[in-house]
């Protein structure tokens, strides 16, 4: 660590305008992914947009995001992790600014791409300013800070963002992240000690980040326009782009995605985990909100407020889970909590015309929500324990961005396989019967989640756990 003599010390100024800095940086990216699902009916109505744009309103986001959060990790550790904070924050708002005055579905995309890229550098450094400013014996706390406030952040992104679309307009949701950055950008100038990683040396990865991005790219195409004319080339993009990656992460001095992880077998069955479960948690809010108010008849406001009941667990419980997780090994957490989950989507079975949200929706997200909280903590720690020390933050990065292409490729694939197209979003009828597909479609990646988990995890308390960071 270079640029702090011995670590800031809690309860000083300097930690409160560290943790403010990277609480209200990792707040943006947590208003926009709680928001936007909740404004895309209203943006498909004023851009005129078609089901496939809105799945890539949504995607082209956590496209650009997943495909370069660990290359925005590695330049944070080299260039400095306030500076490349900064700019990822300077960057994202005026992506924000671009998807705010929007005159196209199309213009939108693209300011979508841009605002994932801004969220790719700002992310990591988020944490990563923490860990580098803070002395050694501060940093759980401040860690616990963060989360909490970053939690608090999640909770009312419903609630702000509903009252915009509602009373304002869609485009207020990203507007609104402009003062915020710049509140964001001083508090870093001002508190933030500048950090780097004096063993980050070598090489950036570009030539890895870029055959990511295709790779995600041509995928997520083929998928949403699955049938059309561009599939398979989109797939033989996608598929040619995958191999090119795993072939230069293999011989690269300085690879964005050490495959040596990947040798560890309970790496890999956790990220195989985090693949199916978090294509299905993505792929249940897609659905669910759409149907609350195409079908349900909610307003933004009424939709996004349904689904609190996840964050209200993971909130209360999650650090819970994570200590059972402690007591009787990863296993049991991790294989529990899918199925959890999926006894919470099927209860959602039960939204439909006459949805009411104590009868049909609170039940079903409560015990979504607990079987979330059960198994993030447990999942966390498993990725950690599974990599050497030396490689904890990368290994945590890649489950990172595992989950976000979990996301990604679920919201690019289940609408047409459940038969949706075109308007169909705005059809009560049509989207009411897809729905029910859905939600039992991933039901069965929960279940599969969970089934994964029993077969491949520890058993034993994990040794080298550490606590859950987000």
């Amino acid at each position: 660590m270079t640029g702090v003599a011995s670590g800031v010390a809690w309860g000083t100024p300097t930690a409160r305008g560290v943790v403010a800095a990277a609480t209200l940086g990792s707040g943006l990216t947590l208003l926009d992914g709680t928001v936007v699902n909740v404004a895309l009916r209203s943006m498909g109505a004023d851009l005129d947009a078609s089901l496939a744009q809105l799945q890539w309103i949504t995607n082209g986001y956590f496209l650009s995001l997943a495909s370069l959060i660990l290359l925005g990790g590695a330049l944070g550790d080299r260039l400095g992790r306030r500076r490349v904070f900064v700019i990822g924050t300077v960057w994202f708002a005026i992506a924000s600014l671009l998807c705010g005055l929007a005159p196209t579905a199309e213009v939108l995309i693209v300011a979508r791409v841009l605002q994932g890229i801004g969220g790719a550098l700002l992310t990591p450094g988020s944490l990563a300013m923490i860990q580098g400013a803070f002395r050694a014996e501060d940093r759980s706390r401040a860690i616990g800070a963060w989360s909490g406030l970053g939690g608090i952040a999640a909770a009312l992104g419903p609630l702000v963002g509903g009252l915009l679309i509602d009373h304002a307009s869609w485009r207020w949701i990203f507007l609104i992240n402009l003062p915020l950055a710049v509140l964001t950008v001083w508090l870093a100038q001002t508190w933030v000690p500048e950090t780097r990683d004096p063993r980050a040396h070598g090489r950036f990865d570009v030539t890895g980040a870029a055959l990511a991005s295709l790779a995600l790219a041509g995928t997520t195409w083929a998928l949403t326009d699955a049938g059309g004319p561009t599939t398979v080339w989109a797939a033989a993009v996608g598929v040619l782009a995958a191999v090119a990656f795993i072939s230069v992460e293999r011989h690269t001095r300085a690879p964005m995605v050490p495959l040596g992880l990947f040798g560890d077998r309970t790496f890999s069955a956790a990220n195989a985990m985090t693949l199916l479960v978090y294509a299905a948690l993505g792929a249940i809010l897609f659905f669910l909100v759409l149907q609350l108010q195409t079908v349900g008849g909610y307003t933004a406001l009424e939709a996004g407020l349904a689904t609190l009941p996840i964050t209200v667990c993971m909130l209360l419980l999650a650090s819970r889970g994570g200590a059972l997780g402690e007591r009787i090994g990863p296993r049991i957490p991790m294989t529990f909590g899918p199925l959890v989950m999926a006894v919470g989507t099927l209860g959602l079975l039960a939204v439909g015309p006459d949805v009411t949200w104590w009868r049909d929706v609170l039940p079903g997200l409560t015990v979504f929500g607990l079987g979330l909280a059960l198994m993030v903590a447990p999942l966390t720690a498993t990725v950690l324990a599974a990599a050497p020390d030396e490689e904890a933050g990368i290994a945590s990065g890649i489950n990172n961005a595992v989950a976000r292409a979990g996301s990604l490729l679920a919201v690019a694939a289940l609408p047409t396989a459940v038969g949706l197209a075109g308007d169909d979003y705005r059809d009560p009828a049509v989207f009411d019967a897809a729905y029910g597909t859905a939600m039992i479609a991933c039901a069965a990646l929960l279940v599969l989640g969970g089934v994964v988990s029993w077969l491949t995890i520890p058993a034993r308390t994990l040794s080298r756990v550490q606590p859950p960071t987000a």
